[in-house]
């Protein structure tokens, strides 16, 4: 295998193959404990990496890692933005308001003042720098909501914020960006406005509804896979992308908007994506942070000063003070507070944020870069552990199908195949007892007219062997679940 700057191609096909056989192996593990997937797959890229094995190397400057780069962010947004539960954000409109102004905002201008008096940055640069350092990690806010043992209300407070603040800090950054570039040198202040706020989202809103009628012809007409709308979720993310970048517009901005659109109008495929894509999704994020852990993000350990470790302790709990005011006289329970207090981690989202100057080549991007890193490894170290610590003695969230206890039925093992119709009801004619379990998405069982006679709604985000349990539902009983 080569090692060369950027990779050559069979390395990096290579390096993909290991990314997706660690995922699988240590999926259960992963899951189980909560180990932060962002660490294992940093270390791997450090195993592989420059300082390791010397198996691949992405500079700053390499091609593949700004494909890569802008890949991953396209994935963030869209993923976000498809993931937003815009019934619950409507139904919470003060508290979504809160975490996203006083509590996004106030932490992006907090780090900014930190990084223009700590660091000698000029207004923009620290501006790109303190929006990029306020957005949240969707990699490890996913590993903590996928617990049982999260409260609803830091569920969903969580999530919001997760699905949303990255729309409210990507034009911080891209203006910040137009600044940067000097007096002259980018459009006029009317034509930025034009594309960034307008053609941009505008792409991503027609892509989005017209992906989303087509889809609904074809389902009418014939049949699609879930499996395969799912992909199709992902085909809609690229073609908004590159149809605003084609118009001079954001495609990062298209790519959310389009992600927002579905989430508004096609609850199914939406939860198509969310069943089936998102992972393949995940583990093209998980890739990045491999590429970024080869050699990349541990430059941020190096030239290390007092007065850059002030700035990292400012960037990490600036979003914590600014949540503890913002959240006041909100109905939360004092646990779910200070969980949605604490729990803020920087991950690849902000990495990606702040290489947008650097991959545009604009003067001092690349001095940005370093800082962000630092707060990111310490984030993964600080998060990332009370993540594993919230996660001792959880024993996960699988759903399960069949009985608790011995059946003349021949068994299943829990959560290893699905069952089929034929299967209940050849079930029931033989005697057994058999329960339906609805665990569809939140939002997917409110919007469908359609419901199984006599199954018991569960909520597919606790712990549903548990919640089943609580139920006090019959031992002998065969439980299956479903969620389409």
């Amino acid at each position: 295998m080569e090692s060369m700057t950027g990779a050559s191609f069979p390395a990096t096909l290579a390096l993909v193959g290991v990314v997706v056989i660690v995922a699988g192996l240590l999926s259960g593990v992963v899951d189980r404990w909560r180990i932060p997937q962002v660490a294992v797959f940093l270390l791997l890229g450090l195993v592989l990496g420059a300082n390791g094995l010397g198996l691949v190397d992405f500079d700053i400057g390499s091609p593949v890692l700004l494909t890569i780069s802008t890949l991953a962010l396209v994935l963030v947004l869209f993923s976000d933005a498809v993931a937003v539960d815009l019934g619950a954000a409507r139904e919470h409109r003060g508290l979504t308001l809160r975490v996203l102004g006083p509590g996004t905002l106030l932490s992006a201008g907090l780090i900014a003042i930190a990084a223009w008096g700590l660091l000698g940055l000029g207004p923009a640069p620290a501006a790109v720098l303190g929006a990029a350092l306020a957005s949240t990690d969707p990699v490890m806010m996913r590993g903590l909501l996928r617990g049982g043992d999260v409260s609803p209300a830091a569920r969903q407070v969580l999530g919001l914020e997760s699905g949303l603040n990255d729309i409210v800090l990507l034009p911080v950054v891209l203006v910040a960006m137009e600044f940067m570039r000097g007096p002259g040198n980018g459009p006029p202040l009317g034509r930025m406005a034009l594309d960034l706020f307008l053609l941009g989202p505008g792409a991503g809103v027609v892509i989005g509804f017209v992906g989303v009628a087509l889809l609904d012809q074809v389902r009418r007409k014939l049949t699609v896979r879930r499996d395969y709308e799912s992909l199709y979720a992902l085909g809609v993310a690229f073609t908004a992308y590159a149809a605003a970048e084609a118009v001079h517009g954001s495609g990062f901005l298209a790519a959310f908007a389009a992600g927002l659109t579905i989430a508004a109008v096609d609850a199914e495929l939406c939860d198509c994506f969310l069943d089936f894509g998102q992972a393949a999704a995940e583990m093209f994020l998980l890739f990045t942070f491999v590429a970024l852990g080869s050699s990349l993000i541990w430059t941020g350990l190096s030239g290390v000063t007092w007065a850059v470790l002030a700035f990292a302790v400012v960037a990490l709990f600036a979003r914590s003070a600014a949540l503890a005011v913002a959240l006041r006289g909100q109905p939360l329970d004092v646990p779910s507070r200070r969980l949605i207090v604490w729990f803020g981690p920087r991950g690849l989202s902000s990495l990606l944020l702040v290489l947008l100057p650097v991959f545009a080549g604009l003067p001092g991007g690349e001095r940005l870069f370093a800082p962000a890193a630092l707060v990111v490894l310490l984030s993964v170290l600080i998060h990332g552990g009370s993540l594993a610590l919230l996660g001792k003695g959880d024993d996960g969230h699988r759903k399960s199908v069949g009985p608790a206890t011995p059946s003349p039925t021949p068994q299943r093992e829990p959560g290893s195949e699905r069952i089929t119709l034929d299967e209940i009801r050849r079930l029931e004619a033989s005697g057994e007892r058999v329960r339906l379990l609805d665990v569809r998405r939140e939002r997917a069982y409110r919007e469908s007219d359609v419901k199984a006679k006599g199954a018991i709604r569960l909520s597919p985000e606790g712990n549903v062997a548990r919640a089943a349990a609580e139920l006090a539902l019959p031992r002998n009983d065969w439980l299956v679940a479903y969620c389409a």
